[in-house]
Parts: structure tokens; C-alpha cells; sequence
């Protein structure tokens, strides 16, 4: 699967193009990103089509030009790559106000209302249907292991979700720290095990690694991401993404919880009792060793 919103914007629009333009997309998709930045004679030679075909193809997608389609990739890839310090710095985020902006300005928690409301908002509505219930299906199966890792942040939301499942079903686990502890894990992958990563912009390069060596053992990859999807999309059978915006220059974690706690709402229902018994037994064990 290519990883991109243009990418995304592409496939959607394969069923209304003609059979010309349709080679353009597949070559754009082959080779993304970096065959949006070919010249338009390049791209049409590879496609076997002309260049009219070619502009008559970004000019379906709604841009005026091949000039304006590679701009918008562009910026999709420097906001692939934004970091903290870029979106302070591009942002003008904590700069002076003058008295009277300050007094026009909206107050931070006003601002943080707006901002993730709309953003836990427009990620549970994207969310495709079937990638959710796929989802709460790999995680209900008792015959699979599920290992979870995560990132620099994003750790602390895949021992958020993991810790829940852990009450809920047995054989669930984190991707160990240690080199030794975490080739072993690694090694003894196959077709019944899970992995459950989370990967945000600046993309981590070990977490596609490990997609792929799950995928190919024959096992099952869910990635919960951003909405410019992480490279490990490419080797996912889930793909659940979330909107990032936030009051600061820091990208939200929120709507991602949104969509945990969602998730772990599913998988309680789907185990039904079972989900009942487990939490049972783990909270009696844990009274019993004094643990609460």
C-alpha cells in the first residue's frame, strides 16, 4: 500500500479515469513519491502514454497544472517531516502579541476546545469501517499473540492499549528494549502472532522493518498512525489513522486515544464474558497479592 494523502487522492479517483490516465496513476503509485517529481515527458514516457495524458491526469485530480500537483506534494511531504521545532518556528507559536491581538485572541483552552474537537471528531468519522472491525477481530482471536510497539511518544499509547488488552485476554505483550530479549521475541514470530505499532510523522526507521518481518512470517501488522500514514502502512492489514492537529506545536496524541478507547469498546463486546471473566480473575489475582 503507498503511504500518502495525494496517494490516497489517486487511488480513489482510478475507477473515474480513462485506461491512458489510469497508466499515469500506476506509475505515480509504483513510485511514490518520487515519480511526482519526474518531468512530464519523463513520467509519460514510463506510462507509454503522451503528455497531454499525463497533464489531462493531474488536471482530473483538480490541479491546474503539473507545476501546481508537484507543490502540492511538496508540502505534503514537508508536512510529512514537521517536527516540534519546525511548527514552532513556521508557526510564529509563542511569539510577542500586542495588547490588542492578545485581546482579540481566542484563550488557550477556548483554542484547545476547538482544536480537538474537531480533531477526535474528524478521525473517528474516518475511520474506514472495515479496517476497525478487522481490527477488533485480530485482537479478540485468542488463538493469536499480540505484541505492541511503539515510538518516542507514541510508547506511552501503545502501553495504553496494552495494558487494557491484557485485562481483557491472555498472550499480549510489548516489544522488549533489549536487543537480546527483543531478537528472540522476533525470531520466534509466525502466522498466529500480531503486531501492533504506532508510528508518527518523523517515522521511525526499524518500525517498516518490523511490519514487514511479521508479514512475512505470515502474521497480521496493525498501524496506528497519522493522516500522511507511516511507511509501515505499506506492509498493514489495519491501517487506523488519526488526526494530529493540536493547540501546540507538538502533535496530539488525543483523537489516537479517541480511537483506543473505541477500539478497546469493541473488543469488549466481542468477547463478551469472556472479557467479563478475565477481568475478573486478573483483579481477584491482583487483590490477593495485594497488587491493588
Amino acid at each position: 500500500m503507498t503511504s500518502g494523502a495525494l496517494a490516497d487522492e489517486i487511488r480513489r479517483k482510478l475507477g473515474e479515469l480513462s485506461p491512458a490516465e489510469r497508466k499515469v496513476a500506476r506509475v505515480l503509485l509504483a513510485g511514490y513519491p518520487s515519480a511526482g517529481f519526474e518531468t512530464v515527458a519523463t513520467l509519460a514516457e514510463r506510462a507509454a502514454v503522451s503528455a497531454p495524458t499525463v497533464l489531462r491526469f493531474v488536471n482530473r485530480l483538480g490541479y491546474r497544472g503539473f507545476p501546481d500537483f508537484q507543490t502540492a506534494l511538496r508540502s505534503e511531504l514537508a508536512e510529512r517531516m514537521a517536527s516540534p521545532l519546525s511548527l514552532y518556528e513556521s508557526t510564529g507559536f509563542g511569539q510577542p502579541r500586542t495588547r490588542a491581538e492578545a485581546d482579540e485572541e481566542p484563550s488557550i483552552t477556548q483554542r484547545a476546545t476547538r482544536v480537538f474537537s474537531e480533531a477526535v471528531s474528524r478521525t473517528l468519522a474516518e475511520i474506514p469501517p472495515h479496517d476497525f472491525e478487522h481490527a477488533v477481530r485480530l485482537l479478540t482471536d485468542r488463538k493469536r499473540r499480540i505484541t505492541l510497539a511503539g515510538g518516542r511518544f507514541s510508547h506511552l499509547l501503545a502501553q495504553y492499549l496494552g495494558l487494557h488488552l491484557m485485562q481483557l485476554r491472555d498472550d499480549v505483550r510489548f516489544l522488549p528494549d533489549r536487543q537480546v530479549e527483543r531478537t528472540a521475541l522476533l525470531t520466534s514470530l509466525h502466522r498466529r502472532d500480531v503486531l501492533v505499532v504506532f508510528d508518527y510523522r518523523r517515522y521511525e526507521e526499524d518500525k517498516p522493518l518490523l511490519a514487514q518481518l511479521v508479514h512475512e512470517q505470515g502474521g497480521r501488522v496493525i498501524v496506528f498512525t497519522d493522516t500522511w500514514l507511516s511507511p509501515t502502512a505499506a506492509h498493514a492489514d489495519v491501517v487506523l489513522p488519526s488526526h494530529v492537529t493540536a493547540p501546540s506545536p507538538y502533535d496530539s496524541l488525543v483523537p489516537t486515544v479517541a480511537v483506543i478507547e473505541t477500539l478497546v469498546a469493541g473488543v469488549l463486546a466481542e468477547l463478551g464474558q469472556d472479557a467479563h471473566d478475565h477481568l475478573r480473575d486478573s483483579e481477584n489475582t491482583a487483590r490477593h497479592l495485594g497488587l491493588y
